[in-house]
């Protein structure tokens, strides 16, 4: 039977009691006196970097000849050489030649989205220099709800990364307008703010539901609010009116949403963190620097994220590495890049006394780089431990053990046929008007357009039409049975095939794309057979599929294999004459109705913008 749907409570606890590891790091008020006495010179370190060039992001300096001197987990000396710093079992590093740079953190970023779990993800990219990252475990939450964000914070201490995590706010994001696997309430996010390892609430992603008052969204904000906690921005409307102030006005600390310059200045002068997003898909980098670069904005209050980065995107690019890069090619001094990657972050989330800078008493979260423009950690340092060299890892990632409900989170309740994804229509005209949901290249926002979609024996055929390919939303949480059928521009499907994920944002349901109807049913059952992932049909094959067992959104598997499976299913989207860049990360947000202008979930089309179901056809046929 599906899952009751509820928060966290009872069953978040016996998550907690059941999967909890050991932590890696230790707590500052337990290692003062340690610390001390290292520094101090009465004791040896446990490793020390000799004669680097410590990049200090609290002052703005590059310092040559400094000695960083590690006890434990934690930083307790840097400056000149000293004596007494090391010891008959001190580890010592050559650092002569390289700059000393603080590990990189991530503002903002969906684990899920990457199709990794926790370790894994870890795992590939602490080589990147990425130490610490700020997770909202939205997907996994909107699947199985608090126990699912329990989940994620607790395989996060099986890692040697510094994460913390936020409390989802829109579980689901447009109540109403989709089904979401559970629900997060107000009291739910009063509970998960008692959570080590937690510091606020997720992206608010409803800025319409907000802007009105809506009583539910409020309550959420000021449970986060009255724990201290930061509360997470998500304002995807380019229009900065009233609407923006009201946003602006209800408490979100900070926004990753914005596409241009003028929304960096925007959030910057309302007193918000501007997060400048560089994804796989939503590439906003470019575009808003030369607030900084040409409009001189101060960047204290901007930083970097990169939100959505695919498994694909880490094993070709890189993590915030490949961010830092991109910031300082597009004219950033690196020293200002860097800062947007680490202390003002930190600053930011208030965790500056533990990550974001090289400092005593700080987590050795430490970088080697040889060239600070091209920018690559020869050497990474994570918790006083060296974990990766020269792009590779060097420790195995810890096992950690997901209960059985994580592994049986699809409920379709009957095998998927191809009646279930045609288009019938009752006119004897060739062809009728049909809102289209429209995608662009590297944009997390759509369009909406009405197009002539041609009619043949009672059905529609955009697949004749051109560019226009069927959409299909499969509820998958209580076996509703309910489908949400629609049209979308853009992939350039030139040929019969059909992609089924259950990675559609935010409530996770089975999304369908394809150019003929028993290829979708096909593709929708192998997901379901597999218990969540993604599959690709063409001509009545199986080109490729990749297995996601977590939520039915992320696997267990490394990096490199999960990339390699992902690679086949978009080398069979370009076989079939997909364009996009990213189609897989452009298809799962198709059903995200937070996001302008026209989404599908299994209720139907939304208009994002009126915060209403659309029909399909635009003159008013009836199905």
């Amino acid at each position: 039977m599906p899952p009751p749907e509820g928060g966290g409570g009872a069953a978040a606890r016996r998550v907690q009691e059941e999967s909890a590891p050991m932590p890696a790091r230790t707590p500052l008020h337990e290692m003062t006196r340690d610390l001390a006495a290292v520094a101090a010179g009465r004791s040896p370190a446990d490793l020390v970097l000799r004669a680097g060039r410590w990049v200090n992001v609290c002052s703005g300096e590059i310092l040559p000849d400094t000695d960083v001197a590690i006890c434990g987990c934690r930083i307790a000396y840097c400056g000149p050489q000293a004596e007494g710093l090391i010891g008959p079992a001190t580890q010592v590093i050559d650092a002569e030649g390289t700059y000393l740079v603080p590990g990189l953190l991530d503002a903002h970023m969906h684990v899920e989205s990457t199709l990794l779990n926790v370790r894994h993800f870890a795992s590939a990219v602490l080589p990147h220099g990425t130490t610490c990252a700020f997770l909202d475990p939205h997907e996994i939450a909107n699947v199985l709800g608090l126990p699912g964000v329990r989940l994620i914070l607790d395989e996060s201490r099986s890692t040697r990364m510094q994460v913390y995590v936020q409390i989802p706010a829109c579980v689901p994001a447009a109540p109403g307008l989709e089904t979401s696997g559970a629900r997060i309430g107000p009291e739910d996010v009063a509970e998960g703010m008692t959570w080590d390892g937690v510091i606020g609430l997720g992206e608010v992603m409803n800025y319409l539901g907000v802007a009105a008052g809506d009583e539910m969204l409020h309550a959420e904000i000021a449970a986060a609010l009255r724990a201290g906690g930061r509360v997470g921005g998500h304002y995807a409307s380019p229009t900065l009116d009233r609407t923006f102030h009201a946003y602006a006005a209800s408490g979100p600390s900070d926004c990753h949403e914005g596409t241009r310059a003028k929304d960096v200045i925007a959030r910057v002068r309302q007193g918000m963190a501007a997060m400048i997003r560089e994804s796989s898909a939503w590439r906003d980098l470019a575009a808003q620097l030369p607030a900084i670069t040409e409009r001189g904005l101060d960047p204290r209050h901007v930083l970097l994220c990169t939100d959505d980065r695919h498994v694909g995107t880490l094993l070709r690019d890189g993590h915030m590495d490949d961010v830092v890069r991109r910031a300082i090619a597009a004219g950033v001094p690196a020293m200002t890049a860097i800062r947007m990657a680490t202390l003002h972050t930190a600053e930011h989330f208030g965790v500056a006394r533990d990550v974001g800078c090289i400092a005593p008493g700080r987590y050795a979260d430490i970088l080697l780089v040889e060239d600070l423009d091209r920018f690559e950690a020869a050497c990474v340092i994570a918790a006083g431990e060296v974990v990766a060299r020269r792009g590779r890892i060097l420790i195995e990632p810890q096992p950690f053990a997901y209960p059985d409900a994580v592994r049986n989170s699809l409920h379709v309740g009957r095998a998927l046929s191809s009646s279930d994804f045609v288009l019938p229509v009752s006119t004897t005209r060739s062809a009728v008007p049909c809102h289209v949901i429209e995608v662009e290249e590297g944009q997390a926002a759509t369009g909406k357009r009405i197009d002539e979609i041609p009619v043949r024996r009672g059905v529609l055929s955009p697949a004749a039409e051109g560019d226009v390919a069927f959409l299909a939303v499969i509820e998958r949480h209580r076996a509703s049975g309910r489908i949400g059928r629609g049209l979308v521009r853009g992939f350039r499907l030139a040929k019969p095939c059909a992609v089924a994920s259950t990675v559609a944002h935010d409530s996770h349901n089975l999304i369908v794309l394809g150019t003929d109807a028993e290829l979708m049913a096909a593709a929708a059952n192998r997901v379901v057979e597999l218990g969540g992932g993604i599959a690709l049909f063409r001509g009545e094959t199986e080109i490729a599929s990749l297995p996601l067992p977590i939520a039915g959104l992320m696997s267990e598997s490394p990096m490199e294999e999960v990339a390699a499976q992902a690679e086949r299913i978009h080398q069979g989207l370009r076989d079939c004459g997909c364009r996009i860049g990213d189609a897989l990360m452009t298809l799962s947000l198709l059903a995200l109705p937070v996001i302008p202008r026209l989404r599908l979930t299994d209720r139907g089309l939304i208009d994002v913008e009126t915060f209403r179901v659309v029909p399909l056809f635009a003159d008013g046929h009836n199905r």
